[in-house]
């Protein structure tokens, strides 16, 4: 016989963590948990009744532990949490309030649950990532987002008692460049001292520069219409670069990860120079490609102040073209 029924045990809690005196009303039943893990969002505990002969069931649902992807309605937070949901792990997405539903669709179809929740209010933030065991933030902004807002979240990720936070990092080695050398890379580097204070456990990914961004953004290094490699420097300077499905795969396998991760993963799709990226564009458009110098790395220190001046975009653009120099 199943049956489903509600019983006042004087230790029971729904979260399974206290459970085993006998009930008050019912001295004679003995409590036997059985755990059943699932694919979804809760962990099935088995009850088994036992009154003279006969035998019942009663299920209890209590929370199971997930992964909280913020920023997870972008490009690459939504390649983090689809990942994480091919290695079978739950995973909570972090969206704003009126979101579009097209834009987390993919999502709610690989069964990601979508939270919309301001990203300003603690409290929300907070019992939003109860239960979750590691934050992922894939926010992209400049100061406001990437320390005031991800700071916010890292608070409530501290209150909420999560083991592990990874921030939104996704760069090049900015432990090894000077401080003032790169406004981005500033606001990561400021953000890691808030981590270190904070206590929490924390995975930064280090990744090179988006392969995407060799035929894009304001500064691509591949340039068709002259057929050439665009550099700055020495020719034989190597670069890393991964593309962004290989970076939100490796971050899913962190976040994963039941075990202790490194404080910096250092990860590279690939590494080649400017002569050897001309070899590579050559051989696979067919055609003959040449570096291209476009001036030393002294220049280019030089330059940057003067395109802040007049193209201004200090406080509110994230890729103005100085930023990539």
């Amino acid at each position: 016989m199943r049956f489903s029924m509600v019983l006042d045990f004087d230790r029971f809690v729904v979260s399974g963590k206290a459970v085993g005196k006998k009930n008050q009303l019912y001295p004679h039943i003995n409590i036997k948990l059985t755990l059943f893990p699932t694919t979804e969002y809760v962990h099935s505990y088995s009850i088994l009744l036992q009154s003279f002969h006969t035998t019942y069931y009663l299920k209890v649902s209590t929370p199971k532990s997930f992964v909280a992807v913020a920023g997870a309605a972008g490009h690459l937070g939504s390649l983090i949490a689809l990942g994480l949901r091919k290695r079978n792990v739950a995973v909570k997405a972090l969206v704003r309030p009126g979101t579009a539903a097209s834009r987390t669709q993919t999502l709610r179809d690989a069964g990601v649950t979508i939270a919309e929740v301001e990203m300003t209010n603690a409290l929300s933030l907070t019992e939003t990532l109860e239960g979750a065991s590691t934050v992922v933030s894939a926010l992209q902004g400049l100061r406001d987002v990437i320390l005031d807002i991800q700071g916010t979240l890292l608070n409530a990720a501290v209150a909420a008692k999560v083991p592990r936070f990874i921030p939104s990092d996704f760069a090049i080695d900015f432990t090894k460049t000077a401080p003032g050398s790169n406004r981005n890379l500033d606001l990561r580097r400021e953000f890691h001292a808030k981590l270190d204070e904070s206590g929490i456990k924390w995975t930064g990914i280090l990744n090179g520069g988006f392969m995407e961004l060799l035929i894009g953004g304001q500064l691509p290094l591949i340039n068709d219409k002259w057929h050439r490699i665009m550099y700055l420097g020495s020719a034989d300077q190597k670069w890393d670069f991964t593309t962004v499905p290989d970076v939100a795969a490796y971050t899913a396998a962190v976040a994963a990860d039941p075990n202790p991760t490194p404080r910096v993963l250092r990860i590279a799709g690939d590494s080649f120079n400017a002569k050897d990226l001309a070899a590579v564009v050559s051989r696979v458009r067919g055609q003959k490609y040449t570096t291209l110098w476009t001036g030393s790395v002294g220049f280019f220190r030089m330059m940057i102040p003067i395109m802040k001046f007049f193209i201004g975009g200090v406080e509110d653009k994230l890729l103005p073209p100085w930023q990539g120099m």
